[in-house]
């Protein structure tokens, strides 16, 4: 018997799936978070923001016309202001402006086009130029402001730009409103033996993290289901990281709960939600078979748990990712599907 199929009559309409239209949509997506980021923390991270796309764009087309690639093409494709944004939003907002520069040219130069350009990219190149950052400028890169409901002393947007263009001119004003994040505090304070609930006492924690902290992971928190919906990414990469982290911070907590923080203090300080939805989910540098995603995710969160309880940073989520892209060549090999017809390699 012969069975019929059905299908509509021209004309057909293509579904964009663009790189532009990608870009978009997670620029899109970043706007929650953002603007609770600027609720608590003040305008820096605008100012960064739009410092990191001038930058970027700038450096982008620099490298494209000496490789001779076409301007227009890849300019107006979202992805050097995607990086900058990312950059921008795990820098400190009031760092100084030749920090944001440095990291920003470096990111786009060295770690998109030295590698042949977007495509080719093996690392994610905003953690690329954060991890530089970090490891070049660490008293710079904890120049953390404390949040405005802590302090009471919010960054406008001219103070905002005074601290950033003028640096030390505007040092008295940057001691006043700046101080250690949520994760330095409870990793430094546990380390002078004070337990979990004596230091969650401190008017810089909430509810189940860093005050204002908690805030912006849920504003990433729903950009991020906003990229599921629109089909950007698929679950299996946050889930994964986020399930390994809870995990992990979840047997610790249980094991001694006086030397180690509940898993919503793991989730919920630090950038363990803009880096599971919007950085380890990088289409280029990420596992690409949906086990490999899910191994890859796994490993981002288990590493991000041992760099906050064992390494010598609080958060870990940049040297998580960077670590696990040199491993997505072999997971993507070994998590092939097999093809009909084909044993598995």
């Amino acid at each position: 018997m012969q069975q019929r199929l059905l299908i509509a009559t021209s004309p057909y309409r293509h579904r964009e799936a663009s790189v532009r239209a990608l870009m978009l949509n997670v620029l899109y997506a970043l706007l929650p978070g953002i603007g609770l980021y600027v609720w608590f923390f003040g305008w820096g991270v605008v100012v960064n923001a739009v410092l990191a796309t001038l930058v970027a764009v700038s450096v982008e087309a620099a490298m494209l016309f000496a490789r001779r690639r076409p301007l227009r093409l890849f300019l107006t494709d979202g992805s050097a202001v995607v990086t900058a944004v990312l950059l921008a939003l795990a820098l400190p907002p009031l760092a100084p402006w030749w920090v944001t520069v440095t990291g920003t040219a470096f990111a786009i130069a060295v770690a998109k086009h030295l590698y042949g350009g977007l495509g080719f990219n093996p690392f994610n190149p905003a953690m690329v130029g954060y991890v530089v950052l970090l490891i070049s400028f660490p008293r710079e890169m904890t120049m953390w402001p404390a949040a405005g409901v802590i302090s009471g002393e919010y960054a406008g947007f001219l103070d905002s730009v005074r601290i950033i263009f003028m640096g030390s001119s505007a040092a008295g004003m940057l001691d006043a409103i700046t101080g250690a994040t949520p994760l330095d505090l409870m990793k430094t304070q546990l380390g002078l033996n004070q337990t979990v609930t004596e230091i969650l006492a401190s008017p810089v924690f909430g509810d189940f993290g860093g005050k204002g902290w908690e805030w912006l992971g849920n504003g990433f928190f729903l950009g991020g289901i906003w990229l599921l919906y629109k089909r950007v990414i698929t679950w299996h990469i946050p889930v994964a990281v986020l399930t390994s982290l809870f995990l992990m911070a979840l047997i610790s907590s249980a094991l001694d709960p006086g030397s180690h923080p509940s898993p919503l203090f793991h989730l919920f300080s630090g950038g363990a939600m803009l880096g599971a939805f919007f950085i380890a989910t990088d289409p280029v540098s990420a596992a690409t078979t949906p086990k490999g995603r899910l191994v890859y995710g796994a490993g981002i969160g288990i590493l991000t748990y041992i760099i906050r309880e064992w390494g010598g940073y609080p958060d870990g989520i940049a040297f998580a990712v960077l670590l696990m892209n040199m491993a997505t060549p072999t997971i993507d090999y070994y998590t092939q599907p097999r093809t009909l017809g084909h044993e598995k390699p």
